[in-house]
């Protein structure tokens, strides 16, 4: 069958969703659309051949749609519209973050549980990335042996003044607290948030840029993660895991390299995450829209968002208090739904 799709949220996410749904996916096609914009709204709905709902309850409620995608800001909403799904038995994809606390994603999984099926799929799109894909099967194989550092850094080139100090970790570092997580499979045992004293020209007064932050796992695997969205450069995405064998490195994709004649070499660097993982934007919704068609989810989990969360609690309390170390605790029963 063709899955009819329904949209709520049509900003920077949203926007570059309705484009992939409506022209580059198999199987599904854009049913309705939903925007506080209306204008916006309208314009998707027209160019696509899709309804606009008045708001994302009546878009969750209508017939019309099988399926939904929360793509909406400020992210307090996504909580809401989630719950409303899966309380009518509908799948939902949701953008990170899932919700803003660890209590809303405790929220969600309870009325998952509830329901007795998982719904939910959270956007963490970094494990269908053909690069982060290798680089797991890379770990897991034990070929070069266990892995004993990572190095990592997220770098955007550049945020506006509504950007600030405490969205370098919900809004960016989220990536790496889902996404090395899942390469590891094994949760964190602490973590830190250090603001250097010296920044970039480029930050304002609401927002410290760098930060550092560290992780370490239960095991003993430590993680240092540079977070820079003013670097002025790119959308600069890189990942080193050093291991007792080799040492394995993410590589930007990328398909030439210019050599020129004042001695300089170029590469490439991605506008932003919409170049740098269309592929695995591409995939993680392809992978969904093949699962929903088959009555199921095996994507990211309303768990794998209340991990990232909790992770981020704890990175912020520790930048709020001096860059402590502080505890990563997970909530102890783990729904079996989950384990799968």
């Amino acid at each position: 069958m063709t899955l009819s799709i329904g949209i709520i949220g049509l900003g920077f996410m949203g926007s570059d969703h309705v484009k992939r749904v409506a022209t580059r996916l198999n199987g599904a096609r854009l049913g309705g659309v939903a925007d506080l914009k209306k204008d916006l709204a309208e314009k998707y709905a027209k160019e696509y051949g899709a309804k606009v709902f008045d708001n994302g309850m009546d878009l969750i409620d209508s017939p019309d749609i099988d399926a939904v995608m929360v793509v909406t800001r400020p992210h307090e909403t996504h909580e809401q519209f989630v719950i409303h799904a899966i309380e009518v038995g509908k799948f939902v994809f949701c953008e990170k973050p899932l919700t803003l606390t660890a209590a809303g994603c405790q929220k969600i999984i309870d009325a998952e549980v509830k329901g007795g099926k998982r719904l939910v799929q959270v956007g963490f799109m970094r494990r269908y990335d053909p690069g982060y894909i290798e680089m797991k099967q890379a770990i897991d194989s034990h070929e070069y042996g266990e892995p004993l550092l990572i190095h990592a850094t997220h770098r955007n080139t550049a945020v506006d003044e509504t950007y600030d100090t405490s969205m370098s970790i919900i809004e960016t570092a989220i990536h790496e607290a889902d996404v090395l997580h899942w390469l590891l499979g094994e949760d964190y045992e602490s973590g830190t948030t250090f603001l250097p004293k010296k920044q970039t020209k480029y930050t304002h007064s609401k927002l410290h840029d760098p930060q550092i932050i560290t992780l370490d796992t239960k095991s003993g695997v430590h993680i240092d993660l540079e977070v820079f969205v003013n670097d002025r450069i790119g959308y600069d995405i890189n990942c080193s895991v050093v291991c007792e064998d080799g040492i394995i490195n993410l590589e930007s994709p990328q398909v030439t390299s210019v050599k020129t004649n004042d001695l300089k070499r170029q590469i490439k660097i991605p506008v932003d995450c919409t170049e740098r993982f269309k592929v695995a934007y591409d995939h993680e919704l392809q992978n969904w829209v093949d699962d929903v068609q088959q009555n199921k989810v095996t994507g990211p989990s309303s768990w794998d968002g209340l991990v990232a969360m909790v992770t981020c609690d704890a990175l912020a309390k520790s930048r709020d208090n001096n860059a402590e170390r502080v505890s990563i605790k997970l909530p102890a029963n783990k729904p079996a739904m989950y384990n799968d």
